[in-house]
């Protein structure tokens, strides 16, 4: 690879920018408003809609604009790539479209709807590793076995021109440059086309990346100074999960990208619920990184004037990874905390508790009796900001609770939550029972008051799934000879139940 200064590359990446071939089979997409974002954030918000691609990626652009420029007696031996899989898809519409052989090497992660998409335009795919260096390592060797041209998904001159036409359109839709245009970055492709364009032609615009913490190899190297190689990427994010950014975008972004932004998983699950409030599209964890990141820096800016363009990068979803998501979206803007709250043993304990945290909606509650005076509980409880929640803690401690906020513990958000309870050898004569009632604030507090303390709760869990109904289970010790008023008592509370006695997952697990 040729050996340029920043200044010398952006010049080469420009022209070959504005000469790039990609309106063959790519088509301009929309800069469309957020109005719920622009509300959120306080300054008007752009999306830049790569999700409705033809593959749902902006990897078409870059992966024609090189297939395009080979001889066509190159072209027709076949290309190789290597990729998680949006970059796969892009090189293998892109060779059908242009009648040449395809061959992809995937990691083994690769979400399955993308496997199946790449399949289906007609490349054949093998996979290889659990990573995309395994797969490059590969995708290499195995280009030069077979004599093949090998598409670089991010360290191709043509590849990131051809990424590069997506700051073009957007140059050309914003009358009035913005005030930051966020990209997200993986091998750093995206970003050097967007920020070799925009800040030659408007260098008054901030060009700013954004990665995920656990995949943050170009904010680690700009920091070193040099190309940093990261020991382990996380794979939530698959489309940025790269351990090494391309020399290429490296060398850009040197000079040209203004900064770095980090982003948790949860702030990347909490902006693909945003784009879906917006949009009603479901965007990847990759796609949502703009938006995150967007999202971070204003909340540390210090004013300005300006629009802001969040580009949304992809929308190969795989469908499983919307339960975690949906999980996680709350905790991700702040709109839930979830703490470990000591409470008395005792019968009341719960509603006083829950008298304790006020008008708040409460998203998950999780006991299980233990003998002693005191009790551990895992609650949810809706909040409207960090600080919100720091609140709802320091009035919680004020009634005389000790208080654990496990907001950013992750064993406690991915295990500890759904492992709560077990076996308790101290309880006699366990019922469990569940229950059905009309989901609103406070109806969980209104529950706990019908049940009045006549029978001991040993076991109770509670969380809120944004459904028409809140659904428990709740367990309570009744002794033999008192089950005919249990059961009256049941039949008169008005809300729907079923005795669960005899339960096999109770049995196994919980009695």
């Amino acid at each position: 690879m040729p050996s340029w200064s920043p200044r010398e590359l952006v010049e080469r990446l420009l022209r070959e920018t504005l000469t790039s071939r990609v309106y063959d089979v790519a088509r301009e997409t929309p800069l469309d408003p957020a109005s719920g974002l622009s509300s959120r954030v306080g300054a008007p918000v752009l999306l830049k809609r790569e999700d409705l691609q033809p593959v749902f990626s902006f990897k078409l652009r870059g992966a024609y604009n090189k297939i395009a420029q080979l001889d066509p007696d190159r072209r027709s031996q076949g290309v190789v790539c290597a990729s998680a899989g949006n970059h796969a898809q892009g090189v293998a519409y892109a060779a059908r479209a242009l009648g040449a052989p395809s061959f992809v090497v995937m990691p083994r992660t690769t979400p399955e709807i993308k496997v199946l998409a790449v399949r289906r335009l007609g490349a054949e795919v093998m996979l290889v590793g659990d990573d995309y260096a395994s797969a490059e390592r590969h995708a290499a060797e195995f280009a030069e076995e077979r004599g093949l041209e090998l598409v670089h998904p991010f360290d191709d001159l043509l590849v990131v021109a051809g990424q590069g036409t997506v700051a073009d359109e957007l140059r050309r839709q914003c009358p009035v440059p913005p005030r930051a245009v966020f990209v997200p970055v993986g091998g750093g492709g995206l970003l050097a086309g967007v920020a070799a364009y925009l800040k030659t032609l408007t260098p008054q615009v901030r060009v700013i990346g954004v990665e995920p913490h656990e995949s943050d190899a170009m904010y680690q190297s700009l920091a070193a100074g040099r190309r940093v190689t990261l020991d382990r990427v996380g794979l939530f994010a698959d489309g940025t999960a790269v351990s090494r950014v391309g020399e290429l975008a490296f060398t850009v972004a040197t000079d040209y990208v203004d900064e770095i932004v980090r982003v948790s998983n949860d702030e990347i699950c909490a902006a693909i619920k945003d784009v879906f409030d917006d949009t009603r599209s479901v965007v990847e964890p990759a796609g949502a990184l703009a938006v995150a990141g967007l999202k971070r820096w204003m909340a540390a800016a210090e004013g300005g004037a300006g629009a802001l363009v969040a580009i949304l990068s992809g929308a190969n979803m795989n469908f499983d990874r919307l339960r975690f998501v949906a999980e996680r979206a709350e905790l991700g803007e702040a709109r839930e905390a979830v703490f470990a709250v000591t409470i008395p043993e005792r019968p009341g304990a719960f509603r006083a508790f829950c008298a304790a945290v006020g008008p708040r909606v409460v998203t998950e509650f999780n006991y299980r009796f233990r003998a002693g005076a005191e009790a551990h509980i895992f609650v949810g409880v809706g909040t409207s900001s960090r600080a919100d929640a720091a609140a709802l803690q320091a009035q919680l401690e004020e009634h005389g609770y000790a208080v654990v906020d496990f907001s950013d513990d992750e064993l406690a958000k991915l295990h500890v939550r759904h492992l709560g309870g077990g076996r308790a050898p101290e309880v006699q004569d366990e019922r469990p029972c569940r229950f059905e009632f009309p989901e609103r604030p406070g109806a969980l507090l209104e529950f706990l008051d019908t049940l009045g303390g006549r029978w001991n709760i040993s076991l109770f869990h509670y969380r809120n799934h944004g459904a028409d109904f809140g659904r428990v289970l709740a367990g309570f010790e009744v002794p033999d000879d008192e089950m005919p008023q249990f059961e009256a008592f049941l039949a008169e509370l008005g809300y729907a139940h079923e005795l669960q006695t005899d339960s096999t997952a109770y049995d196994m697990f919980l009695r």
